[in-house]
């Protein structure tokens, strides 16, 4: 199994931030959710990979090359969505499609228009006048129409209603069924994941927490709940995110630490927002 895309000990330096020693991988055919509070390194990440930003250390690869010796080849094949367009609002989507052709040597006219009509985007139509939605169809429409095979997704679905994310989620799937391609999914909607990843990357505060397949993450973790004072200190320290409430107490426990918990606590199967919760609730507890 090929990677379509590699990190291997990344960082990036700022005044008030850092990305340290990032490294994960995305193979062919699958999509990875890559997850982690607002601030965490997301955004970064991405501009290093698209070499918008300079890395100060490590090898990032991507389609196996160099992604910035082989920067103008391998952005031929990509295929980026922000959580805003940068296309000038004036525009329409024809206007799009002139601007953009002279870019992409596969770019492909029929394919857009098959992508606008599919999406129900008038081509006449000025850009601004677009629901956020349909700004989002464009933006897709246009990665999709110059044979990409690698998608990159920057908070797409911020401020969608469920009905557009829940289109957004069915064109990502009919992409993906192509084996030679991958999808690198940034967001903070965690629910969105949990129907169509196959990899999860979860960041905090510029270094990986996990990246591995989801349902290794998801087995991993139980949300843990049970009554006051049933807990040693050194139990409480196991559980991550800990806090107490006037019921009860409830965290997130590594399955592999349940044996040390008293047997009457209540373990639960965990999902990606809890997870992500409750590891920036454990930074703030240690800070």
């Amino acid at each position: 199994m090929n990677n379509i895309l590699e990190l291997n000990g990344v960082s990036k330096t700022f005044a008030k931030f850092a990305l340290k020693d990032v490294s994960f991988a995305l193979p062919e055919g699958f999509i990875m959710g890559f997850i982690g509070r607002n601030g965490a390194g997301k955004t970064t990440t991405i501009k290093l990979i698209l070499n918008m930003l300079k890395k100060d250390s490590g090898i990032i690869r991507v389609f196996g090359k160099d992604h910035a010796q082989s920067e103008q080849e391998i952005k031929q094949r990509i295929g980026v969505v922000m959580d805003q367009p940068f296309y000038v609002e004036e525009w329409t989507p024809a206007d799009l499609e002139k601007a953009l052709l002279p870019f992409y040597a596969q770019w492909d006219p029929a394919k857009y228009s098959a992508q606008l009509e599919e999406f129900e985007l008038d081509r006449q139509k000025k850009i601004k006048a677009f629901s956020r939605g349909m700004k989002l169809k464009l933006m897709i429409a246009a990665a999709l129409s110059h044979q990409a095979d690698l998608l990159i997704l920057d908070e797409p679905t911020s401020g969608l209603d469920a009905v557009a994310r829940n289109e957004l989620m069915e064109i990502l799937q009919t992409f993906i069924s192509d084996e030679n391609k991958g999808i690198l999914f940034s967001t903070h909607v965690t629910s969105d994941l949990e129907k169509i990843a196959d990899y999860i990357t979860f960041i905090q505060d510029g270094r990986i927490v996990y990246s591995d397949i989801k349902d290794n993450l998801l087995e991993k973790y139980s949300l843990v709940k049970g009554p006051l004072g049933i807990l040693s200190p050194a139990q409480k320290k196991l559980i991550i995110g800990y806090q107490e409430r006037s019921v009860g107490f409830e965290g997130l426990l590594d399955r592999a630490d349940l044996r040390e918990m008293p047997a009457s606590i209540l373990a639960e199967p965990g999902n990606l927002d809890e997870i992500v919760l409750r590891f920036n609730l454990g930074k703030r507890t240690h800070e």
